[in-house]
């Protein structure tokens, strides 16, 4: 008993204890497809395949690069404005004051609401996509980043000017390694979110990317071709968090050890 314990422990400390939960759905997912053999659920093997032609014709790279260029842009707009606007708010009550109500407000409107008020206003452009990714997603970052900057521990701060930093070496060497975690759960956060609008963007008012796509499948009732595009876009997501984010929040994160 206590080697299969020990085994145990081992095992969810591996690779292979993110990567099992994922295998076990796959499989249920599969079995229940098979007893219920319905239109509606389709077998994962039935989705992979759907995904290798798409592939394999080159319309799930085309849309997928698409989509991700969005996604980029939107993402480094949003967290460089968020983070410059948290850090403002959380470092001066002034600013505090006189932004928080504009921010709630912010935070409140639909996604989908600003996301027809730009095609309005700026048309069925690419830089009104971008636009309306960028601004939904401004507030949720300078919200986490406000909180971060009230954090921040000022006896640090003091240590610095007594030590003569200048400020560019304060705000790098002390003031912004305290805002790391704030800084990746702002990022994470907002990858989630930013994409899952950049496919309503597309599903609106774009002529390519995955949202386009889905929306072709959905007038189809193909619901196999939604789940693959679906799929190939989470697997990129998810190997952007694995290959990226955590290697990177590692490195920053290695003088806490």
């Amino acid at each position: 008993m206590q080697n299969i314990l020990k085994f145990g422990s081992l095992f969810a400390q591996g690779r292979w204890a993110r990567i099992l939960p994922i295998l076990l759905a796959l499989c249920a997912w599969q079995v229940l497809a098979i007893a219920l053999q319905s239109k509606t659920l389709p077998p994962p093997s039935a989705v992979l395949t759907v995904m290798w032609q798409e592939l394999h014709s080159g319309d799930l790279l085309l849309h997928l690069g698409v989509t991700l260029g969005r996604v980029g842009l939107s993402f480094c707009a949003a967290m460089l404005l968020g983070v410059a606007l948290g850090i403002l708010m959380g470092h001066s009550d002034s600013w505090d004051r006189l932004l928080d109500a504009f921010l709630i407000l912010a935070l409140n409107i639909p996604a989908l609401v600003t996301i027809i008020l730009c095609y309005i206003w700026f048309g069925l452009t690419e830089t009104a996509a971008v636009i309306a990714v960028t601004v939904n997603k401004i507030p949720m970052v300078a919200i986490s980043l406000r909180e971060g900057a009230r954090a921040v521990d000022k006896k640090l701060l003091q240590v610095a000017r007594v030590y003569r930093l200048s400020r560019r070496d304060t705000f790098l060497q002390v003031y912004l390694p305290q805002l790391t975690p704030y800084l990746f759960g702002s990022a994470r956060n907002g990858l989630s979110i930013i994409w899952k609008i950049v496919l309503v963007v597309e599903l609106l008012g774009r002529s390519n990317g995955v949202g386009f796509q889905i929306g072709n499948y959905f007038h189809f009732f193909d619901i196999t071709g939604i789940l693959a595009y679906t799929l190939a876009f989470s697997l990129v997501i998810f190997g952007v968090e694995a290959l990226l984010l955590r290697p990177l929040e590692r490195h920053l994160n290695r003088w806490r050890v």
